[in-house]
């Protein structure tokens, strides 16, 4: 597992604020101040981009409006978040954390990191968390869109994009799957991230969730 530790973070920075995470301290909470991913800033840096509860994720952006308080939280689109940590940014705006995904996270959905202000006001959002079990595996429900260049293209209900490999049976596109398998990088299929599929399930057409990251 790739584990990239505070001093990683702070490395070349200088005097950067550190978001610690404090056993016991986070907690749900509905969000206020709805916001869509496209009217949020990108975090620049998330590493790893996927393992099991427990795993130290460091983040690092340069790019949030400056704000005297700054607190990452975590949670799926369309859900409330849990607040991981709190802490302050640099004179430059830059801002870099490590934070551990917490023990409730599931395997069925990806996470985001949201950095919010004092005021709970989402500014800023990372690409998707996946998160696993231990042996590296997630779980999905959603529809097969594309199938094109030997890369099959699977949205899931938050409409992240997925390739699928491994034993697809006779899935076709617009097939309606809950797919597991173990997720990795893409090689061969560089637009998303790929899932190994081992087991799969076709279910009824679902609606996909509602856009807001947090409601």
């Amino acid at each position: 597992m790739n584990r990239c530790r505070k001093r990683r973070v702070l490395s070349g920075v200088g005097a950067l604020p550190l978001l610690m995470f404090t056993a016991g301290s986070a907690f749900a909470q509905a969000h206020p101040n709805p916001a869509t991913p496209d009217s949020l800033r990108q975090i620049q840096m998330m590493e790893p981009r996927m393992g099991p509860p427990g795993t130290e994720v460091s983040l690092y952006t340069e790019n949030i409006p400056l704000q005297a308080r700054v607190v990452v939280g975590l949670g799926a689109i369309g859900t409330g978040f849990e607040e991981l940590g709190t802490g302050d940014q640099g004179e430059f705006g830059e801002i870099g954390a490590t934070v551990r995904v917490p023990e409730t996270a599931a395997w069925d959905r990806a996470v985001v990191f949201i950095i919010f202000n004092g005021n709970f006001a989402p500014t800023g959002l990372s690409d998707p968390f996946h998160v696993t079990d231990t042996g590296g595996r997630v779980q999905r429900t959603g529809t097969i869109v594309e199938q094109e260049n030997g890369c099959v293209m699977f949205e899931d209900l938050d409409g992240y994009s997925y390739t699928l490999t491994g034993d697809l049976e006779d899935a076709q596109t617009g097939d309606s799957l809950i797919v597991e398998g173990t997720a990795s990088r893409s090689v061969a299929c560089p637009q998303a991230d790929t899932i190994e599929v081992d087991r799969l399930e076709e279910t009824e057409p679902v609606e996909r969730v509602h856009p807001e990251p947090f409601r």
